[in-house]
Formats: structure tokens, sequence, C-alpha cells
């Protein structure tokens, strides 16, 4: 399949938050590029009995656009409950009159955007009523699944739900999203690495004296108290997002720019995470909630979900043997940033040491969010008569080097879905690393259920600076 060819895709709680502020909106951007076919099919399923016009008038921020009436003609709804199958029944005679329409099978994509508590009974319902089989001409060229995290609660949810997906689907069918995969500056990673001879050299221990990954949301969870009460921040952000980008960092060079070995280095990479046990989860890690928290709408008044989590591991690999990886990610703190900072020993050369070096040398920056790009933090001479040295910044940005805005990471998702190329996807055997990691940490909560509060305009806890600091080390 490319880009021109039909295909209609079921989006699965398409009145919710993802396909109001991620899907339609990607979709829509993709339909003004020129970037998807002449025909094609967008079916909203949700439990709103609501008509396919007012389907469309759910986007109001997009409807004020000249063209988003032409687009509007593809949208279609279908009104379901996920537990009934009336609405699969339904849905199927709604594909069947496409394809008689068209004359053909059209690709069939199910997009399930709904709380992970639905996918059950919705990848139930597409084996039962054989929806998962496209029109009858072999499920695997003519239907296709794209999931979002969380995959699961913990390792045997996640293998449960995994087990489910491979009894329905093939593993080339299957599309497991982490937007954060297709972030530009995740991507642009690899070509730092390995298309630049003067880093790989030094991208290990001998010269790396420790990586930070920083993950800050200044907002909180608004109206999504009760999905959130269910997940949590280390179940939401650190069992995906963190272990994506801890893989760029970690992994070694593929042997080819492919799918499967670009999967294969990653998914290496997350496996060879240290796991902290139950009983280091005392002193490695710090889990904290926000004030307030506890005010949001449909959060319980005793609530322990945390918001803001902090830990500390290592890799079992030679590349990064006894390197620290330090994370933080937290909601409703004082920046929005995302960035991974790989910090190099300072190695201030005997002819300065009279003159004073700067106590962090080099640090290598990968901006995620909000303005995509790479810093380098090199020591220069400061302007004057006598010598003395500083620290300098060299910046690079993508929209002032580029030219252009980047790309939304759901417009490369979704292009890369209709082309069926899954290497800025998930693979199972990630998962499983990922989630044996968490779920280590959960367990460990468990046994010591200390929760840390912080306030609004700070970034965390005093206990997630203490974490790097009694190593010597601060945040940067």
């Amino acid at each position: 399949m490319n880009v021109g060819t039909p295909f209609i895709m079921v989006i699965f709680g398409a009145t919710g938050d993802l396909a109001n502020n991620k899907l339609i909106p990607s979709l829509f951007s993709l339909y003004l590029k020129k970037q998807l076919p002449e025909k094609f099919y967008i079916i909203g399923f949700a439990r709103r009995e609501i008509s396919a016009s007012e389907f469309a008038n759910l986007f109001a921020n997009l409807s004020k656009h000249a063209k988003w009436k032409k687009f509007a003609n593809h949208l279609m709804y279908q009104q379901g409950i996920f537990e009934n199958e009336k609405g699969y029944l339904e849905l199927i005679k709604t594909l069947n009159t496409l394809d008689e329409k068209e004359g053909a099978c059209i690709m069939r994509l199910f997009y399930l955007a709904t709380p992970p508590i639905n996918y059950e009974a919705i990848l139930n319902f597409l084996s039962s009523t054989k929806l998962s089989e496209g029109c009858g001409q072999g499920s695997t060229k003519w239907t296709r699944l794209i999931i979002e995290k969380p995959f699961g609660v913990d390792l045997n949810t996640s293998r449960s739900l995994d087990k489910k997906l491979s009894t329905i689907f093939e593993e080339r069918q299957i599309f497991r999203v982490d937007h954060y995969l297709a972030k530009e500056t995740v991507q642009n990673m690899l070509a730092f690495r390995f298309a630049n001879g003067i880093f790989e050299p030094i991208w290990n221990s001998n010269y790396i004296d420790h990586v930070q990954i920083t993950w800050a949301e200044e907002k909180g969870v608004a109206n999504r108290g009760e999905f959130w009460e269910k997940v949590g921040l280390l179940r939401d952000v650190a069992q995906n997002h963190l272990m994506q980008l801890l893989a760029a960092v970690a992994m070694e060079q593929p042997k080819s720019f492919t799918k499967e070995e670009v999967r294969n280095v990653r998914a290496q990479a997350i496996k060879s995470i240290i796991c902290i046990s139950p009983n280091q989860v005392k002193n490695r890690v710090v889990r904290a909630q926000y004030q307030g928290y506890r005010d949001e709408a449909k959060v319980a008044k005793n609530s322990t979900t945390e918001t803001f989590v902090a830990f500390k591991f290592f890799l079992d690999t030679k590349r990064f043997e006894n390197v620290p990886f330090y994370v933080r990610a937290g909601k409703m703190v004082d920046k929005n940033e995302v960035t991974i900072s790989v910090i190099f020993k300072q190695t201030c050369h005997i002819l300065f040491k009279e003159y004073g070096c700067p106590e962090i040398g080099n640090v290598l920056t990968f901006n995620i969010q909000p303005n995509e790009g790479i810093s380098l933090r090199v020591i220069a001479k400061k302007p004057g008569d006598k010598l003395a040295l500083s620290a300098a910044m060299m910046n690079f940005s993508y929209k002032r080097e580029f030219g252009k805005k980047v790309s939304d990471a759901y417009e490369k998702l979704l292009l890369d879905i209709l082309r069926g190329d899954q290497m800025l996807f998930n693979r199972s055997d990630e998962l499983d690393s990922s989630w044996k990691f968490i779920t280590n940490i959960l367990e460990g909560w468990k046994k010591y259920p200390k929760l840390y509060s912080y306030n609004k305009s700070s970034f965390g806890p005093k206990e997630a600076n203490d974490l790097i600091l009694k190593d010597g080390r601060s945040w940067l």
C-alpha cells in the first residue's frame, strides 16, 4: 500500500481527547498538504448518539478553515457501545457498502483511541465479528490495527494484551503508537550519532560522566482526572516515552537503516537496563504529587497517584558500564521541556588548572520539545586581557536552520501507517523489557509507599534534587 491507495480508518473513541487534539487535526493537515489519497473514509465509532454532521462539528477549531467542509465529506459516524456487538454489526454494513461503492476491498485501519480498559472488548468483537479479517480476502493484506499506549498496566497485563493481539493479528499488522519515536530530534539522534564521525568514538564510559533525561509539563491533569487515577505518570510517561528517549542514547549502530535492524538495536538497548529491585526503590526512586491534585475533577480525595517521578539506573553494556542515567518527569512543574543531556567528564587540561575551569564541562543536549534542536556546551576564553574560562553554547535549531516548521509527530506516524512502515512503532519485545523495569518499581512502591508533595511553581520535590546531589552531581 502507498499513500495514494484508498483507505478506511475506523477510530474507536472518536469523540475523545486523542481524536480531537491529535488524530483529526493531523489527518486534516495531511489532507491540506495533499498527502492523502483522493478516496478515503474516516469513521468515528463512539458511545454518543450523534449524526455524521454533528460529529464533524465537534472539531470547532478546524471548521473555521476554508477547506474543512470538503474534508468533512470524508467523515462518517457509527454510534456503538464498545461492549455491545450491535455497533460492530452496523459497522460491517457500512464497510461493505464502501467496498461495493469502490468495487474493491479497501484497506481497513482500526485505530484504538480509547482508554486501555476498552481494548479487550474492542479486540474481542473485532475477532468474533470477523472485522479483523477485512472483506474476506486475507486479513494480513487488508487490515491494520493501531493501538495507543499505555499497553497494559504492568508486565502481566502487557503480556496478556500482546497474547490477545497475536491471536487476532500478525505482528506486521500491529502498529503500537509512541509518538515520541516520530519526533524529529529523536529520529535525528541516529543521524547525529552515526553520520558524524566526531561523536561516536567518545560515546562511551571513558568520556561520558552521566546522562540526564527530563520530561516536564506546566499543565496538570485538567479534565483527565479519571484516566490519570488509573494510570499515573510512571505508566503514562516513563514506561513508553522515557524508555524510547533512553534507547536513542544507548542503542548500538544498526547494521542497516531498515525497519527490523533499527527495532532490533532499540529493543536491545531497553533490554540492557538493569532493573531497580523493589528493595532498591526506596533509595533510587522518588515519587510525588503536586499540591492541589486531589482537588482536580474525578480525583480521589485520598489519592496516592503520582504526578512526578525521578529515578536513577544503569545499563548492562560495555559502552555505558557504570554510567548513571538520571530521569525526572513531572506535570504541573515550572516549565515545558523534554530534553536529553549527555554530560561528558570534565577533564580540564593542566594548562588551565591555575586559571580555574568551570565545574561542568562539555554537555550535549537534544531538545525534543518545545523548540526542537541540539545544543553543545563548550569551554571558551572570556573576552579580556586576562585568561579566564567560561562556558559557551553552540545551538542548532530546526526552525532556524531549515526555515520551516517541524511536522507534527502524528502526521509522520499516520503516513507510516498508510505505508505499512513499522520502524517508528513499538515491538512486543521492547514493551516486555520496559514493563519489567516499571513493574519492579511498582512492586517497590507497595513496600515503600512514601509519596512526596511539591508546589506547582517548582520542579518537583526536594527529594528529587537529593537523588542526584548525593552523587556529587546536579540537575542541569
